[in-house]
């Protein structure tokens, strides 16, 4: 048994939830482990169809984008998740998805406004999106710049990655993270969902306004600050 089955399986798992949860289309995603003591992660690799996906297909390189174990090539996203591993030392996964919606808002080039208090369950943050990568950046080491432009555009709205998990690449799509493989793709699922909420809303009413800070407020502290009082103890 390799001493990585953990990572692998880790990955493995959060991989196979992006079909059930309708996030992605044949090979459209990619869910990553970090192991930070051991300075590595599993990946899925590249091109392998969800359907035919097996948990030791999972490649385990280190935070330079270096193949430690697997017979097959890594995810083509590979150095975007080490950049993050490298930069954030507190998150331990990663996922990209092109989920139909989210990718639709960074198409359009547009933040995901907060329209409501589903969205202020989760965040009090519009989910940003970055702007398209430079040309310097897209001809130089794409992947690798990928993850400093995610990095950037926190720094640039003076957002730190522990008060948001998620955020949206132009032209590209979705990108997420947390403290666990469940709670990564948890926030890829949460984020389209806020994101066709999003878009139905201003379907209806193109001028609707944002949820005012009261309710922002409110709903984000219930659940999450220091007297919340949403779930059991």
């Amino acid at each position: 048994m390799s001493k990585y089955t953990y990572l692998k399986e880790e990955a493995y798992a959060g991989n196979m939830m992006l079909p059930r949860l309708n996030l992605v289309l044949f090979t459209w995603g990619n869910v990553s482990f970090a192991d930070h003591r051991s300075g590595v992660f599993a990946i899925k690799p590249s091109g392998v169809a969800y359907s035919e996906l097996e948990e030791e297909d999972m490649v385990i390189v280190d935070f330079n984008g270096n193949v430690i174990e697997g017979k097959l090539r890594p995810s083509s996203d590979t150095l975007t998740h080490a950049v993050l591993y490298k930069e954030w030392n507190d998150i331990h996964s990663v996922v990209h998805t092109h989920s139909t919606y989210a990718t639709s808002w960074a198409q359009a080039q547009k933040d995901i406004p907060i329209l409501g208090t589903t969205h202020a369950d989760q965040t009090t943050f519009d989910i940003p999106c970055a702007p398209p990568m430079s040309d310097e950046m897209i001809t130089g080491d794409y992947e690798l710049q990928t993850g400093f432009q995610i990095i950037n555009e926190l720094i640039r709205r003076n957002i730190s990655h522990q008060q948001l998990s998620m955020i949206l690449l132009g032209n590209h799509g979705p990108f997420t993270w947390g403290k666990s493989v469940y709670d990564a793709v948890s926030n890829s699922a949460i984020l389209e969902n806020m994101a066709k909420m999003a878009y139905l809303t201003l379907q209806i009413n193109a001028q609707s306004p944002l949820l005012k800070d009261s309710l922002i407020q409110k709903h984000f502290e219930r659940k999450h600050g220091a007297n919340s009082y949403y779930g059991q103890k």
